[in-house]
Order: structure tokens, then C-alpha cells, then sequence
């Protein structure tokens, strides 16, 4: 029996600078922690006493499994994030789900499986466009687009190619984001700890962030209505807090923040860039061990 495991996939599609700083945290804290992949054969995850979700980058391939394999960890241990929070943030579907219950959202259209229309037609009015799965993880299969430059038809292509397969999401882009930058708000244990300008990521591009920033008050507002909207609609009670949540947000076409990204499942929390963060983190583990 481990007290934690850190639940990441057999191969990584990238490397998680997380993973060794918080193992090491914990250990040192006095806990048996292991990291352990969600998609490795024969593993008894009830041996654990808790799994975190972390690196598991490699779901957005295995949609279902992943999903089936929350749900068994979460009979047979304790799971954070909970498999409720998974099953609700794994489709970014709810980002129109937010936008319904009013929170500000990046202009978004999600692309059902199979839909006849063209980026054309669901672009509208928008000149500028993303275009990328609505389970995603990292860049994967995330292209920007111009229109009337080549990028378009690339896009267009892309976009019908993979709703054979898969629902998509087309966004407005957000100029502000080569500018101020998409700012991500990480809460640990239902507290704000930091914040990081990510540049912007497409297919095949590197994970690139700043040192840790402020984050202005308007962002830290909408990233706690974010939070408080996304409880009400998994109606969650308000403690205990969950684990971990990201927010990325950026100026919208009003110039107020909106919401890009509401990450619940296994994001970067970029801990190097705050070790208070590390520290809340460990000691918010140790806690829910404790009960």
C-alpha cells in the first residue's frame, strides 16, 4: 500500500516539469508516493490510498477508457480531481456550458460529430479563427487561421477531416493574447496561489511560460465565478475545495478577461514557478490522507 500516486501514462507526449518536484515534496513530507500510469496493465489502484490525477496527456486518445478507468479508481481509492469533475471537464463542451449560466467565455462554436458545415459557415463573422477537438490536451490538433490566407484552407480541411472522427471547437482568436498574454490562475486547495503568462500553443509547438505574475484583480474575479459556476453545475458542495483547478483567461473582444480554459483534470500548474503553491499542494494532500 502507497499513501499517493501520481497517476501519469505510459508515454508521456511531453515532459511534465511538475511530476519530479512534487513526488519529491510529498516524500519528504513523510508520504509513500509513486507515479504510476492510468494506462498500465494489471495495476491494482486500490493499493493506493489516493490517486491525483497529473500527467494522464495521453487520454484525449482514449477518450472512453480514460473515463471508464476514472470511474474504477474512484470505487477502489479516493481520486482527485473526483471522477464527477472528470466526466464534466474532459469535452469543452462546458465552456458553452458557462457561457450559459453567464460567464464570459472566448466566442465559441462546438462542432458536433459529423456536422456538413464548413469553417465558412461556422466561422460567421469571425476573420480570425481556432480551430481544435473538443477533447484536447497540449496543441493537439490546435490550428490558428486567417482568412483569405492559405492557413484558412488548412484549417477548413483540418476541421472536416477530424469531425468524421470527433467533435471540434472553433473560437474567435484573441489578438490580446500576443499582447497582455493568456494569463493561467492557479487555485490550490480553493485558494488562488499564481499566476503565469503562457504564450500561445498550436500543433507542434513547445509549452512556453513566464515566471510567475500577478494576476489582476478582474481575472482573479472571473476565475473565482468560474469555479463557483462550474460547482453549481456539478453541484459540488463548497468544501472541500477540489485539489487543484487552472483558469486560463484573456482579454475578450470587449477588453475584459473571459474565460479560454477551465482545467480541472490534469493541467500544468507550473510549480516551479511558485513553491508556496508546491508546499499548499503537499500539505492539502496530506490532509484529505488524513480525512
Amino acid at each position: 500500500m502507497i499513501d499517493v500516486a501520481l497517476a501519469s501514462c505510459v508515454t508521456l507526449p511531453e515532459a511534465d516539469p511538475d511530476e519530479v518536484l512534487l513526488l519529491e515534496a510529498l516524500r519528504a513530507h513523510g508520504l509513500r508516493a509513486e507515479v504510476w500510469a492510468w494506462d498500465a496493465p494489471a495495476r491494482d489502484w486500490a493499493s493506493a490510498r489516493r490517486v491525483v490525477l497529473r500527467s494522464t496527456w495521453n487520454y484525449v486518445h482514449h477518450a472512453a477508457a480514460f473515463l471508464a478507468w476514472a470511474e474504477h479508481v474512484a470505487e477502489v481509492s479516493a481520486l482527485d480531481n473526483p471522477a464527477e469533475v472528470v466526466r464534466w471537464n474532459w469535452h469543452k463542451g462546458y465552456l458553452c456550458e458557462l457561457a450559459g449560466r453567464g460567464v464570459p467565455v472566448t466566442p465559441t462554436a462546438l462542432v458536433r460529430r459529423g456536422d456538413p458545415r464548413g469553417l465558412d459557415a461556422i466561422a460567421g463573422e469571425w476573420d480570425e479563427v481556432v480551430v481544435k477537438p473538443a477533447v484536447s490536451a497540449g496543441s493537439f490538433a490546435t490550428l490558428r487561421a486567417r482568412r483569405g490566407a492559405p492557413s484558412w484552407e488548412v484549417a477548413a480541411a483540418h476541421l472536416g477531416r477530424l469531425l468524421g472522427e470527433r467533435d471540434m471547437l472553433v473560437q474567435a482568436f484573441l489578438p490580446a493574447v500576443e499582447g497582455h498574454g493568456e494569463r493561467a490562475l492557479v487555485h490550490i486547495d480553493g485558494a488562488l496561489t499564481h499566476a503565469v503568462r503562457k504564450q500561445p500553443r498550436f500543433a507542434g509547438d513547445a509549452e512556453s511560460v513566464s515566471a510567475a505574475v500577478a494576476a489582476l484583480p478582474e481575472e482573479a474575479a472571473l476565475a473565482e465565478r468560474v469555479l463557483a459556476e462550474a460547482g453549481a453545475a456539478l453541484g459540488l458542495p463548497a468544501a472541500p475545495p477540489l485539489l487543484y483547478a487552472r483558469c486560463d483567461v484573456a482579454p475578450g473582444p470587449a477588453g475584459s478577461p473571459v474565460l479560454m480554459e477551465l482545467e480541472l483534470i490534469e493541467p500544468s500548474l507550473f510549480l516551479a514557478e511558485a513553491p508556496a503553491a508546491l508546499e499548499r499542494l503537499v500539505r492539502a494532500i496530506a490532509a484529505r490522507l488524513s480525512g
